[in-house]
């Protein structure tokens, strides 16, 4: 079936209730500042740090790496946003500058729920590396406002590094103490606490496993249940998240993961499994989705995710102005059983990203959520285009169960020789009928399948909107954005 859709009308300037991320003196001056994405008022961003939900007010707080002095990575501070909904953000001070110690990197944060730190109870407490010329460490700052001030501690730095590229830490209560997830190179170290303060050694995770094209960073170790249907069963399994850069299966940065068991002190893969790049699945099939985490203390015990969207390969490049880089939508992690048997990460859109999904409409507008529902017994062809002959061209490869998205005539690519590609994702579960949502914004484009197998994070920058789409194979439904 073809299905084919032009947009009578662009909706120019479309921002969602509340959002502050197109100021309203400067309409024009952002082409590409996305309307349901967070990015920062202004200068640089990349890594999300600290995310936590504070249960006593439904808000989400979402830390950053932020320079807040230009628009290419520079000194690191973090800076701080918070949401009610996943969607709309609104900016506050920046919460950690450098120091003495160093600059300050990614890290997380903890609601320190029985005072094991000795700073009160419930207090926020931020864990991150310091990085100077002589090495990288972890300290730690803790806050009694809820998490719009923090006090460093005196006794920072709580953990000295004895390795360059010693950072990253993701902190979780791990039954009586705290555990500590650290990136140390090319593998991931493991560190226990009973007071933040002071850390133990456990043991180390990957020297041989997994893709090890650059340094290892950004990693956590979540806990998840997943059932086998074809067994019948429920089983409790660890996926230990690593960012790596470079290394990723389409050139620069990505996400790889391990799916195995934690003993409280050792993690541990089945025998054979993730021997190399090759065997390692990722996170994403996109180009831009990196340093992934999720927030501490997610309701109704979801483990919901956002990703840094660009890519190292030409994140200061990009052709923004006043602001440079956004995150993805929030997205909830789960784990499924493949057609092979094995084990998978999957993610969906959060049910507040769903949300977005406002009245059905027969045109194109700038921003959309598009439903695809696609034939499993045929290839299918869709293809997003504007008038200057710009598009992306994803294809259903159903022969070779794969999903991909091509974006090397989507739009500018001039700033990097890199960014212009073609990104593939194995589809994992064949079905008879495909069902992939798309989420566009003004300078990106996210697939999910609909069920979690496979999610696809791209970013591209046409000269103007997309406002015609095109369906072989399948047929589309567009959305507009709820506003």
């Amino acid at each position: 079936m073809r299905h084919s859709v032009l947009a009578l009308c662009a909706l120019a300037g479309l921002v969602v209730a509340g959002c502050s991320h197109r100021p309203a003196s400067h309409p024009t001056d952002e082409p590409f500042r996305s309307v349901y994405h967070h990015s920062p008022a202004a200068h640089w961003m990349n890594d999300p740090n600290g995310m936590f939900y504070d249960e006593t007010n439904g808000v989400w707080h979402l830390y950053y790496q932020h320079n807040p002095f230009g628009t290419t990575w520079g000194p690191m501070h973090w800076g701080h946003a918070t949401s009610t909904d996943l969607l709309c953000w609104q900016e506050h001070p920046i919460v950690l500058y450098p120091d003495s110690i160093g600059t300050i990197f990614s890290g997380s944060i903890v609601i320190d729920r029985y005072n094991t730190a000795g700073f009160g109870e419930n207090a926020v407490v931020a864990i991150y590396t310091q990085s100077e010329v002589c090495g990288q460490h972890q300290s730690i700052a803790y806050s009694t406002d809820g998490g719009y001030t923090f006090t460093k501690y005196a006794g920072n730095p709580v953990l000295k590094g004895d390795i360059a590229d010693f950072r990253d830490p993701k902190v979780t209560w791990d039954g009586d103490h705290w555990l500590m997830t650290l990136a140390c190179q090319q593998e991931i170290r493991f560190y226990g606490s009973k007071d933040l303060k002071n850390w133990e050694y456990l043991s180390s995770f990957g020297k041989d496993l997994g893709a090890h094209g650059g340094v290892w960073e950004c990693p956590e170790l979540i806990q998840l249940k997943v059932k086998n249907e074809k067994l019948k069963t429920e089983v409790d399994k660890y996926v230990l998240l690593v960012s790596i850069n470079p290394g990723g299966p389409f050139g620069g940065s990505a996400t790889q993961y391990f799916v195995g068991d934690w003993d409280g002190k050792t993690f541990t893969c089945e025998p054979g499994k993730y021997a190399d790049e090759k065997s390692v699945p990722w996170l994403d099939y996109g180009k831009d989705n990196y340093s992934t985490f999720t927030f501490h203390n997610s309701p109704d015990g979801r483990f919901v995710a956002l990703g840094w969207m660009s890519n190292w390969q030409y994140a200061n490049q990009l052709p923004t102005v006043a602001f440079r880089s956004q995150n993805t939508v929030a997205r909830d992690l789960f784990l499924f059983v493949d057609d092979e048997g094995e084990y998978r990460l999957g993610s969906v859109p959060s049910k507040e990203t769903l949300a977005l999904k406002g009245a059905e409409t027969g045109y194109l507008p700038d921003c959309a959520v598009i439903e695809l529902e696609l034939n499993g017994k045929q290839d299918a062809l869709i293809t997003l285009a504007n008038d200057k002959g710009e598009k992306v061209v994803m294809t259903l490869d159903v022969h070779r169960q794969t999903f991909s998205m091509d974006r090397t005539a989507s739009g500018d690519c001039s700033f990097s020789h890199e960014f212009a590609a073609n990104t593939t994702a194995p589809l994992y579960v064949k079905r008879d009928t495909y069902h992939v949502t798309l989420f566009v914004d003004h300078c990106s484009i996210e697939a999910f399948d609909s069920e979690g197998a496979w999610s696809m994070t791209n970013l591209v920058f046409p000269s103007e909107p997309y406002h015609h789409l095109d369906v072989q194979g399948g047929k589309a439904t567009i959305f507009e954005i709820k506003h």
